[in-house]
Parts: C-alpha cells; structure tokens; sequence
C-alpha cells in the first residue's frame, strides 16, 4: 500500500479561478501562467485546467516544447524569454513568444536566421529592478527590435512589485505606472501589465493582457483572502495519523525538545515531513485538521513526520485523516504560520507524494 500522503489536484477550482480571472479584468485576455510545473499542479494538468485561456505563460523553453507536444495550439510565452542563441531555433520552430529584457537578447535576434518570425514581449524595468530596460532607454530597445525582420509583434509589458501594497513606502504603485507610461508614451502596441495582484486589485490603467499566477491555484498574493477573493483551493494535501502517543506535564517532542507539554496530552503522528515539501521551520501552533476539527503542530518537523496534539479530539487515532492544506484549510494560513507564502509551499510539493486528480464541478 502507498504512504497515506496525498496531493488531490482539482480541475473544476482551477477553471473557477481562472474565470475569476477573466471576470477582473474585463476585455483584457489571459496569459495563465503554469511555470514551475504549473506551481507544482503538474503541467499537463495546468494546459487542461486552463485550456480556456488565451495563452500560457512559463519559463522554462523545455516545457514550452512539452505543452506544444500535448497538443496546445494557443500562445505560449516564455516569461524570462530565451537563455542562449540555439534556444531562438527552438522557439521559432513551435511558435513560442519570448520576452526581451536585455541587450545580449535583442543581438541574438539581430543574428538570427529564423525560418519563422518571432512575436516579442519587451520588458520594461519600472521599479523592480529585476530584468527589463529602464524608462529613458525603453524607446531605443523598442525602435531596435521594430527594425528587425524576424520580429512579428512586439507587445510592452512590465511587473509590479506591489500591486497587493499600492503604497508602499519603497516603490508605490502608482510611480510604477507612471514610470511605464512615461517610457512607452506614444507607443500603441497591446500592454501586458497585471500579475494577480493587479487583477485582484486593478489599477487605474489599460492593460490588453494579464498573467494572473498564484489566484489561479488558490492563493492570494495579498490583500483580502482567497475566499474573500472568490478563489477555491487548487491542492489539497492529505495524509493521516499513523501513530499515538500519550505524554505527560513536562514530556518533551521530537528534535530539540522543542515542545514541551504543559498537561497531559494526546499526541498523533502524521505521516508528512519536510521531504514532502512540508515547511520544516512550521513552528508550534501551525494549523492543521484532524478528523474534521481544526488543531496543531507541536514539536519539530521531522523528515517524514509531524507531530500535533489529539487532546480535543477524542475520536481521533491511527488512520484518522488529516488535512494538511487546501480545502478547509487555505494554503496561505497555513504559510503565513510558518513565515512563508503559499507560492512556496505549493511549488515545494515532493514528487514522491502521490497526487491525485480531481474534478470537483462544484460552482
């Protein structure tokens, strides 16, 4: 019999989501963005769950090849573009578009000799300071790529760094926007500006495409709740109890000791450990639910193991079912405990937990 640790990964949530999407931002078409595996969805499942979009959106131009491979006809685009003069070949061969962020980038294409055009996504650094051409050289790239033949389209795009904290103190949203709209004043090509955040929460300003990520799974990248949001929870994580332990006032737990009972307990032990992509550093408290009722972690996180206390939960013991995450238990919480993000919990998903799917119709 398999470990009793489960990932169940519901399609009909992520067609709910992605409507959620389109509902946003109306008149805007949507890039679903399915890098890192489709947020450790599985990407064969994210091209189906998403198969309304307009396009999908990654990183990785291996993974491009492999949604062309499984039969999706849209756009594709490559977030981070292309890594190396051959990989143009290859995108031009299965017709991926590819953002532009640098110099080096525009010279390939200068020197290429593609045997099909290219449509590109010139990026624009407006504050994050990651990848993209600032505002006041913006219009140089821009007039470079327009005089090369093998370039299609082109599209402007840039990332906000805070579209969930429009006023924050480090970069505001708004000088973000009006940093953009400087460097590409009088251009009129189609925009790609709204992350989730955005979409959630839109600005004041005219995008043709957005790239929601992380509400598409269920989460939220700030602001309101998933829920509040009208997201439902794309991963659930399940395992259960697979030990009891009785302990007494001042009875230690795990690694370090790092619980030490005040009362007398009822202990169970979960088969899910950090080497399943459960966060180690999940400190005493961390919500979980057995059995139906909320509890928690007490005692480290082991490799294989979690350990959380039964005392409220008479019925509780070996085989009871345990909800890790997902549905009756948002992801994010579950993050916000351990001082992470659901983002990291969902791509940290190991790939020996078995995952199953599910297609839940549920409106």
């Amino acid at each position: 019999m398999p470990r009793p640790i489960t990932a169940a990964i519901d399609l009909a949530a992520m067609r709910h989501n992605l409507a959620v999407a389109k509902n946003r931002a109306p008149g805007a078409r949507v890039w679903a963005v399915v890098k890192a595996n489709a947020y450790g969805h599985g990407l064969e499942r994210g091209m189906r769950g998403f198969s309304e979009a307009d396009g999908l959106a990654l990183i990785e131009v291996e993974g491009a090849v492999s949604l062309r491979e499984m039969g999706w006809k849209k756009p594709i685009l490559l977030l981070e573009g292309f890594f190396e003069f051959a990989d143009l070949n290859v995108v031009a061969e299965h017709d991926v578009q590819v953002a532009v962020h640098c110099d080096e980038q525009i010279a390939m294409i200068e020197r290429a000799r593609l045997a099909m055009p290219i449509d590109v996504h010139l990026k624009m650094n407006s504050g994050m300071n990651r990848l993209g051409f600032k505002p006041d050289v913006y219009r140089d790239a821009y007039a470079r790529l327009r005089n090369i033949p093998a370039v299609r389209s082109l599209t402007l795009m840039t990332h906000f760094a805070n579209a969930d904290d429009t006023d924050n103190p480090g970069l505001p949203l708004a000088e973000q926007i009006r940093r953009f709209q400087a460097g590409a004043a009088g251009l009129t090509d189609e925009r790609s500006l709204f992350n989730s955040a955005a979409d959630l929460m839109p600005p004041d300003v005219h995008t043709d495409w957005v790239r929601p990520g992380i509400m598409l799974y269920g989460g939220t990248p700030g602001g309101k709740s998933a829920e509040e949001f009208g997201l439902r929870p794309a991963m659930t994580l399940t395992s259960e109890i697979i030990g009891v332990q009785s302990v007494e006032s001042g009875d230690a737990l795990g690694y370090g000791s790092r619980f030490i009972a005040g009362k007398p307990m009822k202990i169970g032990v979960v088969a899910c450990g950090y080497a399943d992509g459960y966060p180690r550093h999940a400190p005493n408290g961390t919500p979980v639910i057995v059995e139906g009722r909320r509890t928690q972690i007490v005692g480290r996180v082991s490799m294989d193991m979690i350990t959380v206390d039964l005392s409220d939960i008479p019925g509780a013991a070996i085989g009871s079912k345990v909800i890790l995450w997902g549905e009756g238990l948002p992801i994010d919480e579950v993050a916000n405990a351990a001082g992470t993000i659901g983002y990291e919990l969902m791509c940290a998903l190991a790939p020996r937990v078995r995952t199953v799917e599910r297609n839940d119709a549920r409106q």
